[in-house]
This record gives C-alpha cells, sequence and structure tokens, in this order.
C-alpha cells in the first residue's frame, strides 16, 4: 500500500518542518530534550529554531523477543520502566524473557549515557519547559518514558513533540505530556520508517557531533572529501569513490562480490550511514569494465585479494586518508577477499565485518592468519550461508562474532534488515577502530 503521508527527506528535514510547527514554545526557559539516537538530529533542528539547549534522555525499547521491531516497553535513565501489558499479553512473552530483554537493553543504556554524556550532568531542567523530541511515534513506550523521567526532573511543562505519529496517538500520550505537537499523523500507519525518504540509522559519532555543536564547543564540521577516484593495482587502474567526512574516525574499504562495484546500492546505503558516523568509506570497483563479464574473475578470491590489498595498502600515502585506521567490508566473495587481504597486511587492518559474505572461499590457510576483529552477518533466511559462516568462522583465530539477522534474506531486501546491517558494521568499526594517531 503506498504511503499517503507526509514524506520527510531525512531527519534534519523532519526537525526543519517540527521547528516550525512549534513555533515560539516556552520562551528563554525552554530547554529540548531528544531520545537518541534517531531523535537528535531532528531535536537539533529545533533547538536551533527555538534558540535553546539541547540536551538528551537516554532510552532504551524493549523489543518481543522474537520480534524485536515491536515494542512491548521501554526503560530508561533514573529507573524509569514503562510496559505494555497488552503487547506483553498477546505475545505471549514470559517473565524470565522480559527480564532478560531488560538486563540486555540495561546494559546497552548505560553504555550510551557514558558515550554520550561523559562527564556532564544532565541539564537543569527544574521550572523549565521541556520540548522533548523523537523522529517519530510507533508504540509511544519511549516516548512515554521520555517524559516521565524529565517530569521526574522537574520540568514545569512538557511538550512531547514528533513529525510523525499514528493518528491515535494522543489517547496514548495526553497523560504524560502538556501539549502534544505532530506535524502529520497519517493513516494507515505502520513503522516510522515508511515517512522518511532516508531513514538511515544515526551513528553514535552523529549524536556526539551534534551535541558538541549544541554546546558551542566548535564550528559545524566543513565538508570532508567526496569524490571519484582511481588507484593502480597489478597493471590495472581501478576507480572507486571516497568519501572522508571532516574529522574521520577511521576509513573502511568495500570488497564488493558477484561482480557488482562501486555502484552497489546496498553497499553505498551501508557507507553512508559508516560517513554519518564519522567514518571514511572507498567503494571501488575491483574489476574493469573489460573484466567484469568473465565470471571467473568474479570467484577468483586470490586475484580479488591481491586487488584489495594493493588499493588498501596506497591509502597511507594519500592526504585525505593518511594516519587513519583501517577497516574492511566485504560482501558475497568480496568477504574472502577482505578476510585475504587482513591477513596479507596483519596490524595494519583493525576490523573485518561480512555481509552475506562467503569467507569460506578464504580458505583455512588465510583464516587462520586473520588478526582483525571480525564481523560475520548472515540473513535468517539464507540458511546454507549460515552454515558456510559458522564453518569458516571455526577455522578464525582472532576475535569473531556470527550474527544472524532476523527476516533477512542473502541480499538484505527485506524492510529495516540493511538498516539493520549498517547499524552493526557501524557500531564494530567504532569499537575496534582506535582513533587515528594512535600506535
Amino acid at each position: 500500500m503506498p504511503v499517503t503521508g507526509t514524506r520527510f527527506t531525512d531527519r534534519t528535514d523532519a526537525g526543519r518542518r517540527l521547528a516550525a510547527r512549534l513555533g515560539p514554545s516556552g520562551g528563554a526557559d525552554t530547554v529540548v530534550v531528544a531520545l537518541p539516537r534517531g531523535g537528535v538530529p531532528v531535536a537539533a533542528e529545533v533547538a536551533r529554531a527555538l534558540g535553546a539547549p539541547l540536551d538528551i534522555c537516554v532510552i532504551r525499547k524493549l523489543g518481543v523477543p522474537y520480534q524485536p521491531e515491536l515494542g512491548m516497553g521501554a526503560i530508561g535513565e533514573d529507573g524509569v520502566r514503562v510496559l505494555n501489558e497488552q503487547v506483553i499479553r498477546l505475545a505471549g512473552v514470559t517473565d524470565d524473557q522480559l527480564a532478560a530483554v531488560e538486563r540486555r537493553e540495561r546494559t546497552e543504556l548505560e553504555r550510551r549515557a557514558r558515550r554520550y554524556r561523559g562527564d556532564r550532568p544532565p541539564a537543569d531542567l527544574r521550572g523549565r519547559t521541556v520540548v522533548v523530541v523523537d523522529d517519530g511515534i510507533a508504540t509511544g513506550s519511549t516516548a512515554k518514558a521520555a517524559c516521565r523521567i524529565v517530569r521526574a526532573r522537574g520540568a514545569a511543562r512538557v511538550v512531547l513533540a514528533v513529525p510523525v505519529a499514528p493518528r491515535d496517538w494522543t489517547d496514548r500520550l495526553a497523560e504524560v505530556a502538556d501539549e502534544l505537537v505532530c506535524v502529520d499523523t497519517p493513516s494507515p500507519f505502520y513503522a516510522i520508517g515508511e515517512f522518511y525518504r532516508d531513514f538511515s540509522q544515526t551513528g553514535d559519532e552523529e549524536v556526539l557531533r551534534l551535541l558538541a555543536e549544541a554546546r558551542g564547543d566548535g564550528p559545524a564540521e566543513a565538508a570532508g572529501v567526496d569524490g571519484e577516484v582511481e588507484l593502480p593495482a597489478a597493471g590495472v587502474r581501478l576507480a572507486g569513490r571516497l568519501t572522508v567526512p571532516a574529522g574521520a574516525r577511521g576509513v573502511v574499504v568495500f570488497a564488493h562480490g558477484s561482480g557488482s562495484g562501486r555502484h552497489s546500492p546496498r553497499n553505498r546505503h551501508v557507507a553512508r550511514h559508516l560517513n554519518r558516523a564519522g567514518l571514511g568509506t572507498l567503494l571501488f570497483d575491483l574489476l574493469t569494465e573489460t573484466e567484469e563479464p568473465d565470471r571467473r574473475k568474479v570467484f577468483d578470491v586470490g586475484l580479488l585479494g591481491s586487488r584489495l590489498t594493493a588499493v588498501a595498502g596506497q591509502l597511507g600515502g594519500l592526504p585525505q586518508t593518511r594516519g587513519l585506521p583501517l577497516g574492511l567490508f566485504g560482501a558475497s566473495t568480496g568477504a574472502a577477499a577482505a578476510l585475504r587481504t587482513a591477513a596479507d597486511l596483519g596490524p595494519a587492518v583493525r576490523a573485518v565485518v561480512s555481509r552475506g559474505g562467503r569467507p569460506d572461499l578464504a580458505g583455512p590457510q588465510v583464516l587462520g592468519r586473520v588478526d582483525a576483529p571480525t564481523l560475520l552477518l548472515v540473513g535468517a533466511l539464507d540458511t546454507v550461508v549460515i552454515d558456510l559462516n559458522r564453518q569458516a568462522r571455526a577455522g578464525l583465530r582472532c576475535a569473531s562474532e556470527l550474527v544472524v539477522v532476523e527476516h533477512a534474506s542473502h541480499l538484505f531486501e527485506e524492510p529495516g534488515t540493511l538498516d539493520r546491517v549498517a547499524e552493526l558494521a557501524g557500531d564494530w568499526f567504532l569499537r575496534h577502530l582506535p582513533p587515528a594517531g594512535s600506535p
């Protein structure tokens, strides 16, 4: 069914439209509080328009165990806990299952609070108007928890503002806010993301950047590098797209598989997420135009790996990427090429991610030489490749994880599955790539 409501370009566009709908809201005593991560780009625009300080309220959705996108409640800072008893009952969630989900999300909540807030205390909300902002409302559990938190911290007036919500959202949330503001309440309403053209995951680095800008810690980052490049490799010149945001944390080289190249829509989607998270990316063609029709070369892991190694080895000499830690992202046969490069370059490669990959094609001798922490992402419906990844992981001697993405097939074409890949990959690289200039 086609979307009939407002379509936002992205969260920044949604924030500008929401700010216009809010108008003056509370005057000089207003504070804007965002729900990370997706609510922060929206709230940054609202705070800028209102001339108000920006803070965060860290909330974690409690997803149904076998359908995590369906919220059965939420937890927040200060011990706030909100449960949707109807969803819990209809989904048949047991007390043990609920407790396990809550323990996992509590750990992540505490990690994010430390990451985003550092040593800074929360904003003083006593006696002030607090505008709570998220990128949309689905079940309303997280928004309800956020409103309760800011009220407990002394807010005199609570305004809940979102770009999009179901038509009955006021019935669900009127009890926790003094005012509810929304740009559009379309019907039917299935998911927040269907009302955004770009609903890619917001990364930790983008959250930190927006919060720093709002505090006035420094000017907004200038545009980084984004353009076509040509790099030599074993007698041929390979075309690529190099994107390096200003202040990049590292650079990730993509190894495409099965004949796809730098124009692969799936890898470009993941790369955009990594760029927003503060990582540079290089998407390039492992084969020349004349070589691409030759299927033998598409599956020649030795050839692909040697070219990837040659290209990755040159990044340290380019002014745009000099000194940046290196990560590799491989898809399909490109995963085997990435692991071969990781084995050949040793400590120079700091992390590897495989999406729907064939790491088994690298061979046991190569797998045993990989030192870089390796994340293997496979779709739950891709049962043959799951088994091949399990076998390959058994041959790895490095730190590794295998994550099976629910409801995903080999190409991750199902709604939300590629966003999940991008989020997992971004978190993996940010966890394992050290700050630029570290030993």
